[in-house]
C-alpha cells in the first residue's frame, strides 16, 4: 500500500495536529446537525436529503477520504482524464454521446489512513440537463476538489458552472483538456483568454493544459526498399503538469480541504435549516393569528355590552400573545402578555385612533339597534376589530422572531412598518364577508 507521503516530502507534526483538528471539529459539527432534537419534524423531513448527504459527508471524514470530481460538458474528456490519473481504464469512454449516466468512482492512491477517490460525472449539457445539472450539484456538495474540464474556450454553460463553484468556495481546477489539438501559438492564446476571462474569481496557476488521451501521432519509416511506409502510434497521456500540482496541494491542504468542505455545507445546512424553521413558524403564526382575528371579530360583534366588547377583545389579544410566544420558543405568563400588549395598543391608539373611535360609536350603536341595522353594526365593528387583532399579532410576531426585541427600530417604526404593509381595505373586506357569513350560519 502507497503512502500518501511521497518520499521526499513529509508533515511537520504541528501542521498535521491541525489538520486533524480541523477534522475533528468539522466532524462534530455534522454530528451535531445530525442528533439535534430541537430542529422540527418537518423540517428535517423537508430537508430529508440534505441530512442523508450530511450523513455520508460525515463518514466520508471518519474514512479520512479525499473527493475529487470531475465536471464538464460531454465528449470533453473527463473519464479519459480521471483514467489518466489512475494509470488504468477505470471510467468507461466511448465516442456515443454521454457514455456517463451516473456518478461513478474509484481509488486513486491509497493513504495512510485513508484513500483518494476519483468521481465522473454526466455531461452538464446533457439532453437531461437540470437532472445532470442537479446530480453535479450533489456530487459538488461532497467533492472535496473540483476539476472542471473543458477543451477551448469556455462556452456560457462551463464558465457558469465554474463561476459558481468558485463562488460557492469550492477548490476547483480549470483544466483545458485535448491540448495535442493547437500548436504552440493556439495554445498559449487559449489559455491566456481563459486566464482572462477568469481573473476575477481564480487563481491563474489553477488553469492547466493537458492531453488525457492524445491522439496518436503519426510515424513515417522507411522499409529495406528505400520506401516511406506511414504509421500511426499511441501517445502516453500528458498530464504531469496536473499531477504535480494536484499532488502538491493534497500533500499540504488535503486533510484541511476535506475539512473545509464539510464545514460549507454543513454552514449551508445550517442556513436552509434556519430558513425553513422560520418559514414554518411563519406559516403557523399566520394561522393562529387569522384564527384568533376570527374569534376576536365575532366576540365583539356578537357581545351587545360595549364593556364587554372591549373586555372579550383583550382577553383575546393576551391568549393570542401567548400562544404566538410558544410558536417562537418563549413561554410567556400574562403579566408578560399584558406588559407586551400595553406596549403594542400605545402604538396603535397612536396610528390608529380613528378605529378606537369608530369602535366605540359601533358598539353604542349595537345597544340601541335592531334588525338588520344592528347586524351591519356588528359587522363593521367585528371587521375593524379583526383587523386590530391582525395587527396586533404581527406585532408580536415580529417582536418574537426578533428574539422578545424591536430591534434597531423601536416599536414605533415596527407598527408604522406593519400597517404600511397591509392592505387595509382587502383585510377589512375579507374579515367583513367571513363574519357576516358566519353569524347568518349561527343565525340559521
Amino acid at each position: 500500500m502507497q503512502s500518501w507521503r511521497s518520499p521526499d516530502q513529509s508533515r511537520t507534526p504541528s501542521r498535521e495536529t491541525e489538520s486533524d483538528q480541523q477534522l475533528l471539529q468539522a466532524n462534530q459539527h455534522l454530528r451535531d446537525l445530525l442528533q439535534d432534537t430541537t430542529i422540527p419534524s418537518a423540517v428535517r423531513a423537508d430537508l430529508s436529503r440534505e441530512f442523508e448527504e450530511i450523513d455520508a459527508i460525515s463518514r466520508k471524514l471518519r474514512n479520512e477520504e479525499i473527493h475529487i470530481a470531475a465536471f464538464g460538458r460531454v465528449g470533453v474528456g473527463k473519464s479519459s482524464l480521471l483514467n489518466a490519473l489512475l494509470q488504468k481504464d477505470e471510467f468507461g469512454t466511448s465516442p456515443l454521446h454521454g457514455e456517463t449516466r451516473a456518478e461513478k468512482r474509484a481509488h486513486w492512491r491509497s493513504l495512510k489512513k485513508g484513500h483518494l477517490i476519483l468521481i465522473d460525472t454526466p455531461g452538464i449539457d446533457e439532453l437531461d440537463g437540470e437532472q445532470r445539472a442537479q446530480l453535479a450539484r450533489d456530487i459538488s456538495q461532497r467533492a472535496d476538489l473540483i476539476l472542471m474540464l473543458c477543451d477551448g474556450d469556455l462556452t456560457e454553460t462551463e464558465f457558469k458552472a465554474l463561476k459558481d463553484f468558485c463562488e460557492a468556495r469550492r477548490t476547483v481546477f480549470l483544466v483545458l483538456n485535448k491540448s495535442d489539438r493547437y500548436n504552440s501559438a493556439e495554445l498559449e492564446l487559449i489559455m491566456h483568454r481563459l486566464r482572462e476571462r477568469c481573473v476575477s474569481f481564480l487563481a491563474a496557476d489553477r488553469i492547466i493544459a493537458v492531453a488525457a488521451a492524445p491522439r496518436p501521432e503519426i510515424v513515417i519509416q522507411t522499409d529495406q526498399n528505400g520506401l516511406d511506409r506511414e504509421f500511426r502510434r499511441d501517445r502516453a497521456p500528458d498530464i504531469s503538469s496536473l499531477r504535480v500540482e494536484l499532488w502538491d496541494m493534497l500533500e499540504k491542504k488535503g486533510k484541511s480541504l476535506a475539512a473545509l468542505n464539510a464545514t460549507i455545507f454543513a454552514s449551508e445546512l445550517d442556513e436552509k435549516i434556519a430558513t425553513r424553521i422560520v418559514e414554518a413558524r411563519r406559516s403557523v403564526a399566520e394561522k393562529i393569528i387569522r384564527n384568533y382575528c376570527i374569534s376576536k371579530g365575532l366576540l365583539v360583534a356578537v357581545n351587545p355590552v360595549p364593556i364587554a366588547d372591549l373586555l372579550a377583545a383583550a382577553g383575546t389579544d393576551i391568549a393570542m400573545v401567548i400562544h404566538l410566544g410558544e410558536v417562537y420558543g418563549f413561554r410567556l405568563s400574562k403579566k408578560e402578555a399584558s406588559k407586551l400588549l400595553l406596549t403594542i395598543s400605545a402604538q396603535l391608539l397612536a396610528l390608529m385612533g380613528a378605529y378606537w373611535g369608530v369602535n366605540l360609536v359601533s358598539s353604542a350603536l349595537k345597544t340601541v339597534s335592531a334588525g338588520l341595522s344592528t347586524t351591519l353594526t356588528a359587522v363593521a365593528q367585528g371587521s375593524l376589530a379583526w383587523y386590530a387583532t391582525y395587527i396586533t399579532g404581527k406585532m408580536a410576531e415580529t417582536w418574537f422572531s426578533k428574539g422578545k426585541s424591536w430591534g434597531a427600530i423601536g416599536p414605533a417604526d415596527t407598527a408604522r412598518w406593519i400597517i404600511a404593509s397591509l392592505d387595509r381595505d382587502t383585510l377589512i373586506q375579507t374579515a367583513g364577508t367571513d363574519l357576516s357569513h358566519r353569524l347568518e350560519n349561527n343565525q340559521t
